[in-house]
Formats: structure tokens, C-alpha cells, sequence
């Protein structure tokens, strides 16, 4: 069996089709069976998005990108900012650049394991694969620091009582600092800063 995170899906190709509010913008999505909430915007990524702190950035990377909703949603509404969007599930990024296309927003998609080959970015937005394990969550973390500027920030959502808080304490041992952007429906936006 296949997860979303894994780079070949077994799953027959099953598409739909909706549509949904993000700061007030009305978007509309092509997702797929294999993918990370295939029907519906899940809360966490909503809440990602809605909490998404891009001031002054230039570059931004949405890591582990799945069907595209914080790359699309936030790049469209900032134009002036480069965004990057990478996964490494093949499918997720064949519907990341549909729905760049449908929506009409410029996003640079790539395969990657993490963050191994890319360059260096002002904002990393995340929602990590929780279903990949803790290792994996960690390594997001951890390679995210490798790949921001100086003043930039890592802004990953989590469940707070189920992984969120060990989460948040990872973030603050590798950039030494944390705060929280944003919460609902027991998700929180933690956010880091690379003071270096």
C-alpha cells in the first residue's frame, strides 16, 4: 500500500474537482485518490495558509506541497514573491502544477526529498507528514534551517496535544526560538526564526 508521501502512487487515478474560499479569494482545485485530503482543504493547511506570515520575503518554499493550496492560495495574493513548491509523491506534484495552472499563479514545482538540491528561501511554510514519522517530521526541521536566510522563518502547522508539542520544542532547539502564529480546532502555527 502507498501513502501520500511516497513517490509512486499504486492507487487507481480517481480526479475531482472543488471549489473553496482563502483570504477572499475563490479558488478552485483538482485533487486525487493517493493524495493528502483528496476531498476538501483540510483545517491544519487552511489554518497554515489564513496564518502565513510573508512579510518582507522574496522567496518562499511550500514544503511537502501535496495538490498545492498553500503555494496557489498565497501565491496568488503575492505576486511579488517567488514561490517554490516541492513533495515527493510525483502525483502531488502533477496536481500542484494543474492547479498553479487553473488558478493562474506562478510556482516553480519540483521533486525533492526534503530539502536536498534546493537554494535558500525567506519563508518555508509546512505541513509534515505526520503519517511519515517523527524522524521525518524532525528532518523537515532540521534541513529547513540549512535552507533559510538570515531573518527567515520556518511556519509549520501541527496538532499541539498530538505531536505539535514535540514539534514545537524541536524548533526551538535548532533555531532557539518559537512562537506561535496562530491556533484552531486544536491546531497551532509554530514559527522559528534563523537568527544566523
Amino acid at each position: 500500500m502507498s501513502h501520500y508521501f511516497h513517490k509512486r502512487q499504486s492507487s487507481p487515478l480517481d480526479e475531482q474537482e472543488f471549489s473553496t474560499s482563502l483570504l477572499g479569494q475563490q479558488l478552485r482545485f483538482f485533487t486525487a485518490s493517493g493524495l493528502f485530503s483528496k476531498d476538501h482543504l483540510d483545517i491544519a493547511t487552511r489554518l497554515l495558509i489564513e496564518s502565513a506570515d510573508l512579510t518582507g520575503a522574496k522567496t518562499a518554499l511550500d514544503l511537502g506541497c501535496g495538490w498545492g493550496p498553500v503555494c496557489v492560495a498565497l501565491g496568488r495574493l503575492h505576486s511579488d514573491i517567488s514561490f517554490t513548491a516541492v513533495d515527493t509523491s510525483l502525483r502531488a506534484l502533477e496536481y500542484t502544477r494543474k492547479n498553479a495552472l487553473k488558478n493562474r499563479v506562478e510556482v516553480t514545482v519540483l521533486e525533492a526529498n526534503v530539502c536536498q538540491g534546493l537554494g535558500m528561501f525567506d519563508v518555508i511554510l509546512t505541513n509534515p507528514p505526520y503519517a511519515a514519522g517523527r524522524e521525518t517530521c524532525y528532518r523537515f526541521i532540521e534541513e529547513s534551517f540549512e535552507h533559510l536566510t538570515t531573518g527567515g522563518s520556518l511556519q509549520l502547522v501541527a496538532r499541539h496535544q498530538k505531536g505539535g508539542k514535540m514539534l514545537e520544542k524541536k524548533m526551538n532547539e535548532v533555531f532557539g526560538n518559537v512562537s506561535v502564529l496562530g491556533k484552531k480546532a486544536g491546531f497551532r502555527v509554530y514559527c522559528s526564526i534563523r537568527e544566523e
